[in-house]
């Protein structure tokens, strides 16, 4: 019973790091993906803040308005 131990398999280069790839480094990679991608939202958030228009008020408030720069213009019966 058990899972069986260590396979023997050839040694291996792929760019992928083979089987059972372990880089030394993958928690620093790993950090810095979700770095990047919390920097692409951030810019994507903030760029469809300053563009975010309503020339026809909403029939009711949409969470967005808290925060959108023209909201007040667009909408006089926000708070």
């Amino acid at each position: 019973m058990g899972g069986g131990g260590w396979y023997h398999v050839p040694k291996v280069w792929s760019p992928a790091g083979g089987w059972w790839a372990t880089p030394k480094n993958w928690k620093f990679n790993t950090g810095m993906g979700f770095v990047a991608i919390g920097i692409g939202v951030a810019i994507t958030f903030t760029t469809s803040i300053s563009k975010e228009r309503r020339p026809i008020p909403p029939a009711w408030h949409i969470p967005s308005q808290r925060w959108a720069v023209h909201a007040k213009i667009d909408d006089p019966s926000l708070p």
